[in-house]
């Protein structure tokens, strides 16, 4: 996966500090070609690979079905926990100190899970989602454990407009004594979304002070609609 890690180089990652900062999202454009979008589409359908899979409606969690794969990932998906996790950290870790929570994030993917299987968290989270018409999912979190990295990632595998309309990502932000203010996206195929997991700091008058996200989809009008979720903690077991 040598296309994706120099992908990862060339990102002004300094740009993308500044969006997380100010903003607890970023989208890079075209950060999967147009081959691996297709590869991951059609390997939905193949029964091996995955580990579980969960149909939306029977849990409340909206309208559709998404299937978390199992060890060993795709090299893609494998390559970009490895190599997009390394530049998040840091990010992560500023987070962390200006909102004074007693918390260091290491600074490999490979030591993020030593820390999440020393605390019994062992299943891989990273996951794909398919919806149809009516398909959505309802606002959420993604932590899974103890241990959870504050940033994940969504990447799109087919085109808003042309291959379906609606289906818009969308995101919450919950400032304290203050109603919810909605955020909605429309990537295009191909783009990556990085976002924060839970929570994001905001500079105030007193310091900085934590922030409530969530994220869920919108409805689906007509179509289908495939993303490729990269969560970088994996699941209690």
């Amino acid at each position: 996966m040598k296309a994706i890690q120099h992908k990862v180089e060339t990102i002004n990652w300094q740009v993308i500090t500044e969006e997380m900062n100010e903003k607890g999202y970023t989208i890079i454009p075209e950060f999967l070609s147009e081959n691996q979008c297709r590869e991951m589409i059609d390997r939905y359908d193949n029964p091996t690979g995955y580990r579980k899979t969960v149909v939306m409606e029977r849990y409340r969690f909206g309208l559709g079905e998404y299937k978390y794969f199992d060890y060993p990932l795709p090299k893609l998906v494998q390559t970009i926990r490895e190599s997009v996790y390394p530049k998040l950290a840091p990010i992560a870790n500023l987070w962390m100190k200006v909102l004074k929570i007693d918390k260091v994030f290491p600074e490999t993917f490979r030591e993020l899970q030593t820390l999440c299987h020393a605390n019994h968290q062992l299943k891989p989270t990273p996951l794909i989602l398919k919806y149809g018409i009516g398909g959505f999912n309802t606002l959420h979190q993604d932590l899974y454990g103890d241990v959870y990295f504050p940033f994940q990632t969504v990447l799109f595998l087919n085109e808003s407009g042309n291959d379906y309309t609606g289906g818009e990502f969308v995101i919450t932000q919950q400032t304290p004594r203050a109603q919810s203010k909605a955020i909605v996206l429309q990537p295009k195929k191909g783009d990556m979304l990085i976002f924060t997991t839970n929570f994001r700091p905001v500079k105030g008058t007193k310091g900085y002070y934590r922030v409530n996200m969530k994220h869920g989809v919108s409805e689906l009008h007509n179509g289908k609609r495939y993303t490729l979720g990269v969560i970088f903690h994996d699941a209690v077991s």
